[in-house]
């Protein structure tokens, strides 16, 4: 019998997984792969940036309300498990919220680390998604701490000496880290001043280094565009539906202007000047082996 392939993607917060790779999970969870979410915390220290949903009552159970935000995210892009990691928001860099020894910057590493090899071991996904090292200018401390818990995580859910209460030790075959090209954000500035519309993509935008050169893989998402958009509407303390940065272009324009979601192969290489076009090239023969 085949080996069913699983995508694992691990996000840091609730709202994580609708703004990076919503689509390519769509599509893969359409073509029947397993997709598995990891968010490794709950998203308390979120702000709520949607003024319709800044009461009382939602600001007293952040978050209840971000977790329940998440579950109907996940049903809408296609994940078919969600993992929680455990861990609280740790909150902006320096903020009060990095002293709480819950949350996911506090967490010993070691600790952090095998909650995710049990899942890994549980799910045995072919590939991973995840963040990369140089994270520009967002330097979030559960975004880098993503990066920090992936690579050992993923290589001592191999080491079959390494916590065998853990589950039977498993390989995971490729790594990838998530990235918004500037080939991206240009065609999306391009389609605003087309329309005549304010972009939301200043000088700033632009400034930030040209990394394009790294993305190795690009996966269309051509009719699943959607997942992402609805996917960030049931995040509806995050995201504001009147957002011109979200929302401000014409749905058909947005579908079309770049179907597209890059990455970069974290393990292994691709040949000099080629460009993939699917997470699992390589991987569908050793799954049926």
């Amino acid at each position: 019998m085949d080996a069913p392939l699983c995508l694992l993607s691990i996000h840091a917060h609730p709202d994580d997984e609708a703004s990076k790779g919503a689509g390519t999970v769509a599509r893969y969870h359409a073509e029947g792969m397993r997709t598995v979410l990891v968010c490794c915390t709950g998203g308390e220290e979120g702000d709520i940036l949607n003024p319709a949903m800044d009461r009382p009552e939602v600001r007293d159970n952040l978050g209840e309300v971000r977790h329940q935000e998440l579950a109907t995210a996940a049903e809408a892009i296609g994940y078919d498990t969600v993992h929680m990691l455990g861990y609280r928001d740790s909150g902006m860099a320096d903020s009060e919220a990095n002293e709480n020894p819950d949350c996911f910057a506090a967490a010993p590493l070691e600790d952090a680390v095998d909650r995710l090899v049990a899942i890994i071991r549980s799910e045995r996904p072919q590939v991973i998604i995840t963040y990369p090292d140089d994270q520009g200018t967002y330097q979030h401390p559960d975004h880098l701490r993503v990066y920090d818990i992936t690579h050992p995580g993923v290589d001592k859910a191999a080491d079959a000496g390494h916590r065998p209460d853990l589950g039977e030790a498993w390989q995971v075959s490729k790594i990838y880290y998530s990235s918004w090209s500037r080939a991206r954000i240009q065609a999306r500035h391009d389609a605003f001043l087309e329309l005549g519309l304010e972009s939301p993509y200043d000088g700033r935008w632009f400034e930030r280094p040209d990394n394009d050169s790294q993305i190795t893989t690009k996966i269309s998402i051509e009719g699943y565009t959607d997942a992402r958009r609805e996917g960030l509407l049931a995040h509806a303390t995050q995201i504001d539906p009147e957002s011109n940065f979200w929302f401000g272009l014409p749905d058909d324009v947005d579908r079309k202007i770049y179907p597209i979601d890059d990455y970069r192969l974290a393990t292994g290489t691709v040949p000099e000047g080629e460009i993939e076009d699917d997470l699992f090239a390589g991987v569908r023969s050793e799954a049926s082996a």
